[in-house]
């Protein structure tokens, strides 16, 4: 399944300059794991780091104008890092299976005389087959929706990115000019709408392989906005493959797997039962005005209670641990403070399960946490937490914890590392750290 190693975003809110992972500013560095946690004190930048991620997913699905409406962002000059004059830009780093070559994703936006936000430059780029060095080759060069393309799942420019050494994420260096010349083979493009992503236009193509596998990557993003008031819903009764974003459709999922995998589903719902504390038996019904009702039998009780009468914790998990049983999973999960409303033993289960997930299930998704919750640490690696707080300047900085090597010496002790956070070892300001 196909994985990110690395993501930047450049004034974005507080996240002025971002790195996380392997990213071409930063090659040496280790790739982003199965899970990753990132914690951090209220106002750090928690939801603004989750945001970007759905950011991106809304710029390709709606374009960046809309995008940046969308979500009470409040347009582009509420999101661009106060202060700053220049573009946002993003980098993605990511390989579409484990031996595949790296492919980097790139764009920047700005604003155009009419202050209307427009793609200023994106670029797909990637390595040789067997190439050793860390150049870049570029199969997608886009200038304000201007550029050039490449077709095929092998082809790339014929010689590298100009400067791979100081990629810039506004401008990507490359101009049109110079990806013509060094592309005989690519084909002109100029897009309908420079306000739209070629990777959602050129991504629906049969032509562009690559692009299409990015797009679909990108598609198949779940991120969580979960809501128990929406997940307390009386939906009509209809089976529904995944889960919503908000969690409305839950007991539509629940019987779409009942229908589609009675006997391993009848074996997951035990199992879900098993770990959230009260419960014995989940199953639904459907009324006679054909609505839905997902069924929660506690313990000591003979009748059932429905979803509308249990608590938000209670949903909350029900709704993760679901998730995390797709059949067809989502290749990156992204959740913001899953701790809201759950009793720290509720937290450390659901942690668990996250983990068991994506480090030991094949095709399993790779899992993004934002957390200001020490519990959710005490089963997690160092390599895993990364641990973001505000500089002397007002923006976000951001340190693995396995940076430190004061916190990987005390993690082989076996000290839980939600302790160490407790105890100020995790600060992103430790000397140490940096």
């Amino acid at each position: 399944m196909a994985k990110i190693e690395g993501f930047s975003v450049m004034n974005f809110g507080v996240l002025k300059d971002i790195q996380l992972g392997k990213v071409q500013q930063a090659l040496s560095v280790n790739p982003l794991t199965p899970l990753t946690a990132v914690i951090g004190k209220t106002g750090a930048g928690k939801s603004t780091l989750f945001d970007a991620f759905g950011f991106l997913a809304d710029a390709l699905k709606h374009g960046v104008e809309e995008a940046c409406d969308m979500r009470g962002r409040g347009g582009f000059n509420k999101i661009r890092t106060l202060g700053q004059t220049g573009p946002i830009a993003f980098e993605v780093y990511y390989r579409e299976h484990d031996k595949a070559r790296v492919i980097i994703y790139a764009f920047s936006i700005d604003v155009d005389d009419a202050d209307r936000p427009y793609v200023r430059a994106e670029g797909l780029l990637q390595k040789r087959t067997g190439q050793t060095d860390n150049a870049l080759f570029p199969f997608l060069w886009l200038k304000s929706g201007e550029g050039r393309v490449l077709t095929g799942d092998e082809k790339v420019a014929e010689v590298p990115y100009n400067n791979p050494d100081s990629f810039d994420r506004e401008d990507l260096m490359l101009s049109s000019e110079e990806f013509s010349v060094v592309s005989k083979e690519a084909e002109d493009v100029k897009l309908q709408d420079k306000r739209k992503l070629g990777i959602a236009t050129l991504g629906a193509l049969q032509q562009h392989p690559r692009i299409s596998k990015f797009r679909h990557f990108i598609e198949n993003w779940y991120l969580s906005y979960f809501r128990p008031d929406a997940a307390r819903a009386l939906p009509l009764a209809g089976p529904q493959r995944h889960l919503s974003a908000s969690g409305d459709n839950l007991g539509n999922v629940v019987q779409f797997m009942e229908r589609e995998h009675s006997k391993r589903f009848r074996e997951i719902l035990d199992g879900i039962a098993e770990k959230i504390p009260g419960i014995d038996k989940i199953g639904t019904t459907v009324t006679q005005d054909n609505r839905l009702l997902l069924c929660f039998n506690d313990k000591g009780f003979k009748d059932p209670f429905y979803a509308q009468q249990m608590s938000d914790g209670t949903l909350k998990v029900f709704a993760y641990l679901l998730l995390l049983e797709d059949p067809e999973p989502s290749p990156f999960v992204c959740i913001e403070e899953p701790e809201n409303g759950l009793y720290h033993e509720l937290l450390e289960i659901l942690a668990g399960e996250f983990r068991a997930h994506a480090t030991g299930r094949q095709g399993g998704s790779q899992i993004f946490v934002t957390t200001h919750q020490p519990n959710f640490l005490d089963g997690l690696l160092p390599e895993e937490i990364w641990v973001l707080d505000k500089g002397e300047d007002g923006y976000s900085i951001i340190r693995r914890a396995s940076d430190n090597p004061l916190v990987r010496n005390l993690a082989k002790e076996e000290l839980p590392l939600g302790d160490l956070w407790r105890s100020g070892y995790l600060d992103a300001k430790q000397p140490d750290a940096l």
